[in-house]
């Protein structure tokens, strides 16, 4: 065997203290220890060829973070070859008790009803980029966000490439009922382009398809003084005919 593959045969057990999952916990508190850490000791053990800290990262590596991996279902985490059916279940309901807590400490859900509103989610962000970047609002029936913005395209300097089927895969993930469009200008200047107004049409049209209302797509620029709008709302230039919300 190589060297470089030496740690798979290495029950846990025969790590140095240091590495060993449960040391570490005792040791700094579950705070202060690493995702990998954690997963390992909630699998407990691993299989023959690969210890219980190797599957975990392998867990980590393939689904990205702990909120994909929530994501998926006991037959997914069961598919990473070591987890097996009873170590799946295990994580299923831990970071499904994770979620929940998630839900109890919420607070209450940010309402998006102006493009200003929907301008100020992106704002910050947007003032750092050389690039245009495409995001999603995701609202539910009350026009209420279900989360961040979600990022569905980031382009080269000034163009940037979107696709229906990303902009609505998020939404129908998230169960959203509508949806704001947001991107940003590098170029300060927020006013819409004829590729902008055929975009937005052809999305608008998707949604009612799916049954997701598109109700505005806001442009980001920049303020060049003090009093001067950084933003421009598609809906209120009348450029384009949105699903009424």
């Amino acid at each position: 065997m190589k060297k470089d593959n030496l740690v798979y045969s290495i029950p846990v057990k025969q790590l140095p203290v240091r590495e060993q999952p449960r040391e570490l916990f005792d040791c700094y508190g579950a705070e202060n220890v690493s995702d990998s850490t954690l997963l390992a000791i909630l699998l407990r053990k691993g299989i023959p060829g690969k210890n219980v800290t190797v599957l975990a990262d392998e867990l980590m590596q393939r689904f990205g973070s702990l909120s994909n991996m929530a994501k998926q279902s006991v037959q997914d985490l069961q598919a990473v070859k070591g987890v097996g059916k009873v170590g799946a279940q295990v994580l299923k309901c831990a970071l499904e008790l994770a979620v929940r807590m998630g839900r109890e400490t919420a607070r209450p859900r940010e309402k998006i009803l102006t493009p200003a509103q929907a301008a100020d989610q992106v704002r910050l962000q947007a003032r750092t980029l050389n690039r245009e970047v495409f995001w999603v609002l995701m609202l539910n029936i009350r026009n209420e966000l279900k989360g961040p913005p979600v990022e569905v395209s980031r382009g080269l300097l000034d163009a940037s490439l979107v696709h229906a089927r990303d902009v609505f895969k998020q939404a129908i993930q998230s169960g959203s009922q509508a949806v704001v469009l947001l991107h940003n200008h590098p170029s300060g200047d927020p006013s819409p382009s004829k590729e902008d107004v055929a975009l937005t049409r052809q999305l608008v049209e998707a949604g009612k398809i799916i049954g997701i209302r598109v109700l505005d797509h806001v442009i980001v620029g920049h303020r060049k003084t003090e009093t001067e709008q950084d933003y421009i709302s598609l809906r209120e230039t009348g450029l384009v005919e949105f699903e009424r919300d």
